[in-house]
């Protein structure tokens, strides 16, 4: 946020033109010394300033007893006079504004003078291409700038180097009147006949002429998107940003996971401004005024990696601030691999997101890929150790889904965590996911290339969970040592003593191939601390404890999609055990819930919480500005809604959860909280009073044999640590955790 301490008004004695505050107005020598300015960046973080430009802002006020100003206002970086760079800002008397050229990798100094006192800033900055906080590059690492389509239908462009850099590329699109989908605007000098108008939220009308800006930060392929008419503007600038942006700003989101690896990426998930019509940001955003960026490595299909995601949206939203200026707000929605391309950054960088508004909810990858772990498993233990022994009945008890197509298609989803090509596997089974543009002679093999690219969410993010000095691979954080599989079904008498012991005694586990071993699997402990501090696993105690988190279902299918509702009652069982409470966090069911009405309530909710000066930290302007209709509750029809706390359920014990009724995962039918947030449960020795069956002593000698260092304590947290905000894995020193290479 702006400091606003200091106002610059100018006295009657010197010109108001913003060029008397750089060429200065003097006073006689017994003029007393001004107040120093204050110096802050606007674009940034100080310490995480990316590209070689960085928006200052300073400001001044004169001594009370002065009539004059006493000097010139002078700015410079690391010695060298940049004054020539500060504008006056219309938005904040007293203020200059300036996009700082010349800033060198590493620390610089900005030197503010005024009236005979100065104020200092240092920055440290990194290359454009990065990295700030994520660690070592990835590698190997393939370019998609030559065959990325652009706005109009052409190619961005071949890349420039290693980093795959391409020149930045500004193209304009416009709505023809009784349009629904853009078209390249064919002049920048004369708009076409049949071009729309468009009114935003601001009241402002413009014709409906979308500038689009494509470049590379971070190594991935950024774009953003505003009403701009180049017929009558000039070109942007963060003092003069175009007449139709509302100063809202949204982080397009992408989706999907599985083979987002290694490569820069060729889609900006839903900023496909040709057609542009996902549900919840639809062509009506543009219109309203709302610009909109992206990041291909923020796009969970090209890079499924939360570290890297929220390093590409802090960077790309930081060139957008330089091009256009600084947004009122800034909101994230998406669904599906959307949801936690929102969520996760949020926690990891308090301040990137002011709102996130989620849909087909996940936590996380790394819920989707312990659920699919633990899953698979089951299915190796039924498809080829007990072939006969359970009924549907019985494995659905197990598992905690609807049935069993639906627990099929969530244990298929451990192949993310699998490497080996063309693994032999139940229906459905897909191992080592990879894009086709990822060249085979790069990809591991166990025989053929031991030492290629792993395609594994673990592998993806070897700079968290750390290096095997043995294998070369990433640590792995899954565990199920300890885990009782099927205990609820035993404990409701679902399942006998004897398919328990037997089930439990034979599941196993997995090496670091994800191979099938007898041994249960240890994870390791660094990994999952790691994985905690980084964000991999969402905590939910970081930014997202004081901002609106706007949570609706988007898909509603318990059969076999694995957009299950468990999913989002983990994120926000997260969120309680993070912050206490979840006051700031609203939950909408239904098939489908109302996207218009939704986004409204949650803009609604951002605008107040942003507008409230009255005293309280954010998070309590956040709960005390919430918006009546931003209650709990299920849609029965777009334009039924009933009021009624949501809870997981599939019993039809309220109303909601008898429209919508919603199961678990086996983990929690194993004892497991509902948040699946204990990576590695606290053991505890077998007791045979702690189950609802009575065991045999020789099945109880079986059972100690099964488990013989314990079994899980769920109610102890286990090893979780949150979220460290703001953390680095290099090269940043700034809130360093661990660096991979050292």
């Amino acid at each position: 946020m702006r400091l606003e301490t200091f106002k610059f008004p100018l006295l009657a004695s010197c010109a108001v033109a913003a060029s008397s505050l750089l060429s200065g107005c003097f006073g006689g020598p017994d003029m007393l010394p001004l107040p120093a300015p204050t110096v802050q960046i606007l674009s940034s973080k100080a310490e995480y300033v990316s590209g070689s430009t960085a928006l200052i802002d300073v400001s001044a006020a004169p001594a009370a007893t002065t009539s004059t100003l006493a000097g010139t206002l002078s700015v410079k970086l690391n010695g060298v006079d940049v004054s020539a760079a500060f504008k006056a800002d219309p938005a904040n008397a007293g203020h200059m504004v300036g996009l700082v050229p010349g800033l060198i990798t590493g620390a610089n100094t900005v030197v503010a003078s005024h009236g005979g006192t100065t104020a200092s800033l240092a920055l440290t900055a990194y290359p454009i291409t990065g990295p700030i906080v994520s660690g070592p590059h990835q590698t190997p690492f393939v370019c998609q700038t030559a065959n990325f389509v652009m706005p109009d239908g052409s190619f961005f462009g071949t890349a420039t180097d290693t980093n795959c850099s391409a020149p930045a590329r500004v193209t304009y699109l416009y709505l023809p009147t009784g349009a629904t989908a853009l078209l390249a605007l064919p002049s920048t000098t004369v708009l076409p006949a049949n071009v729309s108008s468009t009114t935003t939220v601001a009241g402002t009308t413009v014709p409906f002429v979308v500038r689009v800006e494509t470049s590379t930060v971070n190594r991935g392929i950024y774009q953003s998107a505003v009403l701009h008419d180049p017929t009558t503007e000039a070109a942007p600038t963060p003092v003069a940003p175009p007449k139709g942006w509302n100063k809202r700003l949204v982080a397009i989101e992408g989706f999907g996971c599985p083979a987002g690896w290694y490569l820069q990426g060729g889609a900006q998930g839903n900023l496909a401004l040709a057609g542009f019509d996902f549900s919840l940001l639809s062509l009506k955003r543009l219109g309203e005024g709302y610009a909109m960026f992206a990041n291909t490595l923020h796009h969970a299909s090209n890079n499924c990696n939360a570290l890297l995601a929220s390093e590409a949206a802090m960077m790309s939203k930081e060139y957008f601030i330089k091009n256009y200026g600084v947004p009122a707000f800034t909101v994230s929605a998406g669904c599906s691999g959307g949801s936690y391309g929102s969520s996760q950054p949020a926690d990891r960088i308090p301040g990137l997101f002011d709102g996130i508004l989620m849909a087909c909810t996940f936590p996380d990858p790394l819920s989707i890929a312990f659920a699919g772990s633990d899953g698979h498993l089951l299915t190796h233990y039924w498809a080829a150790t007990n072939t006969s022994g359970f009924t549907d009945a019985q494995k659905t008890a197990i598992t905690g889904y609807k049935g069993v197509p639906a627990f099929i298609a969530a244990a298929n989803q451990a192949g993310r965590t699998d490497p080996v090509p063309a693994r032999a596997d139940i229906t459905g089974y897909v191992s080592a996911a990879w894009n086709a543009l990822v060249p085979a002679g790069l990809r591991y093999d166990p025989v053929n290339n031991k030492t290629g690219a792993r395609p594994t969410v673990y592998d993806n993010s070897k700079n968290v969970y750390g290096i095997d000095k043995t294998t070369g691979f990433a640590l792995r954080p899954f565990d199920n040592v300890g885990v009782q599989y099927g205990l609820a079904a035993l404990n409701t008498g679902s399942i006998t003593p004897a398919q328990f012991l037997d089930l439990n005694e034979k599941v196993g586990g997995y090496d670091q191939d994800a191979n099938y071993i007898a041994a249960r699997t240890v994870g390791d402990a660094g990994a999952m601390t790691r994985s905690q501090q980084a964000g991999l696993q969402l905590g939910g105690n970081g930014g997202l404890a004081s901002i609106p988190v706007f949570d609706v279902s988007g898909l509603y299918n318990e059969d076999n999609g694995y957009h299950y509702q468990s999913f989002h009652f983990s994120l926000r069982e997260r969120m309680l055990q993070a912050n206490g409470d979840t006051k700031n966090h609203v939950m909408w069911r239904g098939n489908p819930v109302p996207a218009g009405t939704a986004w409204d309530s949650f803009i609604q909710w951002v605008v107040a919480y942003k507008a409230d000066s009255a005293a309280g930290t954010q998070r309590d302007k956040v709960i005390r500005n919430k918006p009546s209709q931003a209650v709990d509750g299920c849609w029965t029809s777009a334009n039924q809604f009933i009021t009624e706390t949501q809870t997981l359920s599939s019993t039809g014990n309220t109303q909601c959860n008898t429209l919508f009724p919603s199961w678990t995962f086996p983990r929690q039918v194993a004892g497991g909280p509902i948040a699946a947030n204990i990576m590695k449960c606290s053991l505890k020795p077998v007791v045979a009073a702690d189950y609802a069956v009575a065991f045999s002593a020789a099945e109880l000698a079986r059972l100690q044999a099964a488990f013989p260092s314990g079994v899980c304590d769920w109610s102890k947290p286990g090893n979780q640590t949150g979220v460290v905000v703001n953390a680095s894995f290099g090269p940043s020193a700034a809130n360093l955790v661990f660096d991979v290479s050292k």
